[in-house]
């Protein structure tokens, strides 16, 4: 069987199997085997998040929703309203600088960007496991249909 995949490598890729890609193994493999190389990529991917990664997914889920930037936006508007009209009165908790309000759009922001930044990572990480995925299925449907083309190649030549 090894002299099988080492030939189908040659015949295929020009290169000994043992010189291939481990990608490019697997579609040998496949291709040897007559199985298939796609898999779903979401479901191998998503049994192994940790708690951590799926509230990081929530939070950049909700974090960058026009639920959360309308409710965000309507608090910020109720904030300075409330505290407008006691500055008039002269009993406002966070007068006109809206320092209190700053330090908790800071703060919001210095907590936030961090995780929706993990979850960003981990979904690059994600893409990259379904390009790898995407390009085992081209190669090999590539490989499948040069064997084809090489056998109908063969029939006409046995026609002639």
């Amino acid at each position: 069987m090894i002299k099988y995949f080492e030939n189908l490598a040659k015949a295929l890729l020009g290169l000994s199997y043992s010189e291939l890609a481990a990608s490019e193994q697997k579609v040998i493999d496949s291709i040897a085997e007559q199985t298939t190389v796609a898999e779903n990529v979401n479901d191998s991917f998503g049994e192994q998040l940790t708690f951590g990664q799926r509230i990081a997914d929530s939070v950049a889920a909700f974090g960058g929703s026009w639920l959360f930037i309308s409710l965000f936006f309507l608090f910020i508007i109720l904030w300075i309203l409330v505290n407008s009209y006691w500055f008039l009165g002269e009993e406002s908790f966070d007068p006109f600088p809206f320092i209190l309000l700053n330090l908790g759009l800071s703060s919001l922001a210095a907590f936030q960007a961090p995780i929706i930044m993990m979850s960003q990572n981990r979904q690059a990480a994600k893409d990259r496991i379904k390009q790898e995925a995407a390009y085992q299925i081209n190669l090999k449907l590539e490989l499948e249909i040069m064997r084809l083309h090489a056998r109908l190649d063969e029939m006409n030549k046995g026609k002639k």
